[in-house]
């Protein structure tokens, strides 16, 4: 009896000493990834506990969901993963032509344009089960690049009890997260006379503080800032021939906080509180493809964009101005055209044209090496991309095949520890066939989708 009952108090020591631990460091371990490059927008995930190289066998598949098509990313927050797809509805000639009549004919830039018919949808699932719990859907014919109109491009961003999600046509909506009941919306293209981009909005809105900021393209309205409880307008600025597809990000400079807006035609610093502009410098891309964000490092600015478009900026501490260090060329920087570069210790890391993928000296623009391992393997590709997430001392490289590379980058060298792949590209461009969605990285997992599944793959240590 007596030693049953030493027994009994040994265990229950041992379980009240485990739960203990265990309550202590689940804030290690349950970091979210509430939008877009994930909580701080900067493309680091800060979980500890993640293996050190891939199972030859794969990952560990924990659940996966059919999805609907589409490029947005997913948000993983407050116990849901929460994404936005596309289901594309048989074209309907007579609607159509209603389309046609009430909006014009969808201009013509560099591939051709049409209408289909379909619904956008936002979807909330279980992160530990992958059910679905609720889907906001709503009518939402397509007027961008047929080639590239699989469905919506913004990963949606998800604060406290709230969602925020813009479709590829302009449509905005605050949700509410547990249920996905509308709280506000607005129409860019009913509200601000938006002419669609050719490859659709693209922005991921950004939360700071009450405001809710967007680029949302038109006239003096190439950035707007809304009332994120309300979807009231706060301020409206700038006036770009091209929006742009960048997403808006603010930056601290010395004592200056600064909202730096990459749209077709320049790159911007504006006051975040009241729209004002700091600065402005001419950039043109073409097209208007600005889309990868300005990337800070101390106090320089580097910007990229389509064809081959890059440059450095020196930023004042002491009062908000800039001006240019260097502006690249074929020989000068590295063009990022869809993927956000990373910056280390003064070396900056990014896919160019065709998926070349180069470690540059920001200090002057000097290549130090390319390489195609992280992209295509072996050559050049239309298109191809590299997304680029910084974990620990190591890079977890996500190109559009569908493969996710563990890899150390230095000015030495592209060192890949390991490769494994992770979903099926699905999406057909041209004669490839792509995935070019982001993947979301939290729970000690990565989160990735194509247009058929959402999956989740366990990244733990000791799954």
């Amino acid at each position: 009896m007596w030693k049953t009952k030493q027994l009994e108090k040994w265990l229950l020591c041992k379980v009240c000493t485990f739960l203990l631990a265990s309550f202590l460091t689940a804030p290690l371990f349950a970091d979210d990834w509430p939008q877009w490059m994930g909580p701080q927008r900067d493309g680091v995930w800060r979980e500890t506990g993640i293996l050190e190289s891939f199972p030859e066998t794969g990952l560990l598949r924990q659940w996966h969901a059919k999805l609907g098509a589409g490029y947005a990313g997913p948000a993983v927050a407050g116990g849901r993963v929460i994404v936005m797809d596309r289901i594309r509805h048989p074209d309907d000639a007579e609607k159509i032509a209603r389309l046609k009549r009430d909006f014009g004919p969808a201009p013509n830039y560099n591939y051709t344009r049409g209408i289909t018919l379909g619904v956008e949808r936002v979807v909330a699932l279980d992160v530990e089960s992958g059910k679905v719990q609720w889907v906001h859907q709503y009518d939402c014919p397509y007027t961008t690049a047929l080639m590239y109109g699989a469905g919506p491009r913004v990963t949606p961003t998800v604060d406290q009890d709230r969602v925020y999600t813009l479709g590829s046509e302009g449509h905005l909506f605050c949700l509410q997260a547990k249920t996905g009941q509308v709280i506000w919306s607005r129409e860019f293209q009913r509200d601000y006379k938006l002419e669609i981009p050719h490859w659709g909005v693209s922005a991921h809105p950004l939360v700071d503080g009450d405001r809710l900021i967007c680029t949302v393209g038109g006239k003096g309205t190439t950035v707007v800032a809304f009332d994120k409880y309300t979807g009231r307008e706060i301020w409206r600025a700038l006036d770009a021939r091209w929006p742009g597809y960048s997403s808006p990000v603010i930056y601290q400079v010395g004592q200056t906080r600064q909202l730096v807006v990459w749209h077709g035609d320049a790159i911007n610093g504006l006051n975040p509180e009241t729209g004002a502009t700091y600065w402005s410098i001419p950039i043109k891309t073409h097209w208007g493809m600005a889309i990868g964000i300005p990337r800070l490092f101390r106090e320089q600015l580097y910007v990229s964009g389509y064809p081959r478009q890059s440059a450095l900026l020196q930023l004042n501490a002491q009062r908000p101005q800039a001006e240019i260090v260097w502006q690249g060329d074929t020989r000068r920087g590295v063009a990022c055209v869809m993927s956000t570069p990373m910056i280390e210790g003064g070396y900056l890391y990014g896919a160019g044209p065709g998926g070349r993928f180069m470690c540059i000296r920001l200090s002057d623009g000097k290549p130090m090496w390319e390489s195609f391992a992280p992209s295509t393997g072996k050559r050049p590709a239309s298109w191809a991309n590299v997304f680029i997430v910084k974990q620990a001392d190591r890079y977890l490289l996500a190109n559009d095949l569908g493969e996710l590379v563990l890899a150390r980058l230095s000015p030495d060298g592209f060192e890949q520890v390991s490769r494994t792949k992770i979903i099926a590209p699905t999406t057909p461009l041209g004669r490839r066939t792509v995935v070019w969605s982001h993947p979301a990285f939290a729970q000690r997992s990565v989160f990735a989708r194509n247009d058929k599944e959402l999956v989740r793959l366990s990244l733990a240590a000791n799954p």
